[in-house]
């Protein structure tokens, strides 16, 4: 019997195309810290940053160490300016009222839309939904909000084949939240009553199991006919550990990767040069200034 409860929720990636909006965004506003920081000259083989082969970055943004947070992965193609959104990713959900100041206090556009609930925007118009109650001493993100066509059959992939269990489910909002632990990160599904677009931005959600359940997983989807985008692959990280991931799609195209525990572990440590390799990083890009030199723009995905 395979274990789900060692299953964990580790990460949504977005694309991001404004590298300096966005760390003022995550640091500034919501008030999270940089884990770490990390340079690649080409392309991932898991395609980590999206379908481009060229230079890229990776950060890793929470509110406290990857082994017991959510975080975010904001990755950078080095050139592409902006992503066109899609409705597949609805909303990241977190509490703490330091980010409503926050955002007040700088006038980072904020909706009320509901009691003690703003929406934001991230640099790209990625939703965020501020809590506006004290900041837990837990992981104050509590959830991921996804489109999908079919809310049934959504569910039985997550549940029967993931392994989620369901926590609680709306007939009204035609919504059903889910998650392998009750102390982690929830995932939100929301019938978007017709097909998912996702855009170029479309983003991916990241999950860690014993290294061992990755073939037993690969092989349950191959079983079901279920989409494999990028079988078991070893993927390194210069002078960091080497991870085993196994990439898969749902129903509806949303992308999931599932990486083995014990090495991620180790690879996701938090790196105190983080915020400094960033900021440098972000010092010595010039290509807004080469484009403008050039009177040309970034591409457009």
């Amino acid at each position: 019997m395979i274990n789900m409860a060692l299953r964990r929720a580790l990460h949504f990636v977005f694309k991001v195309g404004d590298r300096t909006k966005t760390a003022m965004f995550y640091r500034d506003v919501l008030g999270m810290k940089i884990l770490r920081h990390e340079e690649f000259e080409e392309g991932c083989k898991a395609t980590c940053n999206g379908p481009y082969d060229g230079k890229w970055s990776k950060t890793m943004v929470g509110f406290g160490p990857e082994d017991d947070h959510f975080v975010a992965e904001l990755t950078y193609n080095y050139g592409v300016g902006e992503y066109q959104l899609g409705n597949d990713f609805l909303g990241l959900t977190l509490q703490s009222n330091q980010a409503v100041s926050n955002a007040k206090r700088l006038g980072w556009p904020l909706t009320e839309v509901g009691e003690a609930l703003y929406l934001t925007q991230a640099p790209g118009g990625y939703p965020f939904y501020l809590v506006d109650k004290e900041q837990p001493l837990r992981d104050p993100v509590q959830k991921v909000c996804l489109g999908v066509s079919d809310l049934q059959r959504s569910t039985h992939y997550w549940t029967t084949l993931l392994g989620m269990k369901v926590i609680e489910k709306n007939e009204e909002k035609k919504t059903v939240l889910m998650g392998f632990a009750d102390t982690q990160c929830k995932l939100e599904l929301h019938d978007n009553g017709g097909t998912v677009d996702h855009g170029t931005a479309f983003g991916r959600i990241a999950f860690s199991c014993p290294q061992e359940q990755l073939p037993d997983l690969e092989a349950t989807m191959k079983n079901e006919n279920q989409k494999i985008l990028t079988p078991l692959v070893s993927l390194d990280t210069p002078g960091k550990a080497t991870v085993e991931v196994v990439i898969l799609a749902d129903p509806d195209g949303h992308e999931i990767c599932f990486v083995g525990d014990e090495a991620f572990r180790q690879l996701s440590l938090v790196d105190p040069k983080g915020n400094e390799l960033l900021d440098k990083a972000m010092a010595e890009d010039k290509s807004d200034e080469w484009f403008a030199k050039h009177k040309r723009q970034k591409a457009a995905a």
